[in-house]
């Protein structure tokens, strides 16, 4: 089978919301996302999951409308700051050197908090759970950076919790087969952002 990591539009900054920051798409995202359903129909996708969090929903949204599929949510592919109360574009802590993004280029997320072996066994499972509901089939999963990441080096063998940033909307092929082999096909697949002043590099 195929399964296809989708990341989500580009979403609006949010500082300091006093809850955890849940952004919704920009102006622009929102234009990504529609330009996902002509590649996703293409794809010929036999079902579509999700991230609970309001970017990775709205970017599945026009797909899911136009391919007739019910978004299935599922919690362990969420970001792993998904309980910040800040969320910035990666981007614009590039731009700004932000700690964090500095501390991210060494693999180092201990500014967050969080407990990243255990993000990256969640990511694991849930994608191995899926994988394993749909045999011989291809399934997109919208998700996140982080998430991509996780799953993308476990396949590779690459003892870290990131190793790339992809690019919004960008798709991440892994195909699986019956016996346990995981391949990755191809990362950061963006070819239906060209020419509409959409791509917004992350590197």
């Amino acid at each position: 089978m195929e399964l296809i990591l989708i990341r989500h539009a580009e979403p609006v900054r949010v500082a300091d919301a006093g809850e955890p920051a849940d952004p919704e798409l920009s102006e622009r995202g929102l234009r990504q996302a529609e330009l996902l359903v002509p590649y996703l129909r293409e794809e010929g996708v036999d079902a579509l999951y999700c991230s609970p969090q309001q970017r990775a929903r709205q970017t599945a949204a026009p797909s899911a409308a136009a391919l007739g599929l019910e978004p299935v949510i599922r919690e362990r592919v969420a970001e792993f700051d998904r309980h910040s109360p800040t969320y910035i574009p990666i981007e614009e802590m590039r731009a700004s050197r932000d700690e964090r993004f500095l501390a991210m280029l060494n693999d180092d997320y201990s500014l967050y908090g969080i407990d990243m072996v255990a993000f990256k066994r969640d990511v694991i499972d849930e994608c191995e759970a899926i994988i394993a509901e749909h045999p011989g089939g291809r399934v997109a999963v919208v998700c996140h950076g982080g998430v991509i990441n996780a799953y993308l080096c476990h396949v590779l063998g690459i003892d870290k919790f990131s190793f790339f940033a992809p690019d919004y909307t960008s798709l991440n092929r892994v195909a699986a087969n019956r016996k346990g082999v995981r391949t990755v096909l191809r990362v950061n697949e963006v070819g239906h952002l060209r020419g509409h002043d959409l791509l917004v590099s992350t590197v």
